[in-house]
């Protein structure tokens, strides 16, 4: 009797036992889908972002959250600079996003490079061998996971994973999870900034570099309306070639290309990187200049001016040629918000041209302020 009740205790014992283990075995099924739809969810937020920076603001909002993790970076092989500077072209503000990093070869992402194809790194943190991927690691970074991302065999970049918890990333774990999340991204970056670069080349002069007319027309109606808001001052320049005519007739269209390629780039050199240049056709450029009254605009105005006439241009086969522009300049002073932006953009540009008109009348080479 006694050997049979301690049976009978066995089997309730194994038998809740065996309750712990499916109830166990259940919060991990529930743990793991709800992992799974939260990962689907954000490889679908990935795949519908429209622009590089809505991309990267979700990678930095979302993947700390649906990977509890403590850091997330996001470095990107950039040759030339070509990304930072067609996206900081395009508007993007990239002191907001201090862990979007950029490097000018594949070599400074930390992956063996030699023959096969770069994989995974996990492994402890060393912030001798991670400070280019983790620039500003927080406190008790631990472990780490260096992501490839390769597009045809192409390394685009690097996603850098990082936790407080030493056992979080190491080299014995599995890397299929990591190399799924990276080759996601890494086509989504590939198809936006693919978009991003035909959208500046849209928006871009083809001989100069410089903003086309219709960028400028569209600027010029965010900066009116940005104005407004913030009450600044905001003034615009029309710059012409003076004579260039004459380039042309003389030393030809190649030579009055390289003139126009030229003058841009000078007029570049005098303005910050919030002002924007555009050429509007022919010998024409107008400039945006921000927060910019009118005698400050002036005083860049004569800069520009100065920086053409005085260096001589070479042309042809290194031939000298003397080169001048003539500057209007307008500054906006209709701040009434019930007058529409478009006409207002219109009226300041038609201000600065009929300074520039004057400049010519007066005898070229010269600023002339409206008003």
């Amino acid at each position: 009797m006694h050997e049979r009740g301690a049976s009978v205790r066995e089997l309730i014992a194994e038998n809740e036992a065996l309750r712990r283990q499916l109830s166990s075995l259940i919060d991990q099924a529930e743990s793991n889908h709800a992992i799974m739809m939260r990962h689907q969810a954000f490889d679908l937020e990935l795949v519908g972002a429209g622009s590089f920076r809505e991309l990267v603001e979700t990678i930095f909002r979302e993947l700390p959250i649906v990977s509890s993790l403590d850091i997330v970076t996001l470095s990107l092989v950039d040759t030339g600079a070509d990304i930072y500077t067609v996206m900081h072209k395009l508007g993007m503000d990239f002191e907001t996003l201090p862990d979007l990093l950029f490097c000018e070869y594949q070599d400074a992402l930390g992956y063996d490079l030699a023959g096969a194809t770069p994989k995974p790194v996990l492994g402890l943190y060393n912030p001798a061998l991670h400070n280019m991927a983790f620039p500003q690691p927080p406190a008790g970074l631990a472990s780490v996971a260096l992501v490839p991302l390769l597009r045809n065999k192409r390394l685009l970049g690097s996603l850098n994973l990082g936790s407080r918890d030493p056992g979080r990333f190491t080299p014995i774990l599995g890397t299929d999870f990591v190399e799924h999340m990276g080759s996601i991204i890494a086509i989504c970056l590939e198809n936006v900034i693919s978009n991003e670069m035909l959208k500046y080349i849209g928006l871009t002069d083809a001989l100069t570099g410089v903003y086309n007319r219709r960028y400028m027309d569209r600027r010029l109606g965010e900066e009116i309306a940005r104005a407004r808001r913030q009450a600044y001052r905001l003034s615009c320049m029309y710059i012409d070639v003076d004579h260039f005519k004459q380039v042309n007739d003389t030393w030809g269209h190649q030579s009055g290309d390289d003139v126009l390629r030229e003058v841009a780039a000078r007029i570049k050199a005098e303005l910050r990187m919030s002002d924007a240049l555009g050429r509007f056709g022919g010998e024409e450029f107008v400039v945006v200049l921000i927060d910019a009254d009118l005698d400050s605009a002036s005083l860049v105005a004569q800069r520009i001016r100065a920086s053409v006439a005085d260096q001589p241009f070479v042309v042809g086969e290194g031939q000298m040629l003397s080169v001048s522009v003539s500057i209007g300049v307008a500054t906006l002073d209709d701040f009434e918000r019930d007058h529409p932006i478009e006409g207002v953009a219109q009226q300041l540009v038609a201000q600065a041209d009929q300074a520039l008109y004057a400049a010519k009348v007066n005898g070229r080479n010269r600023v002339v302020a409206y008003g």
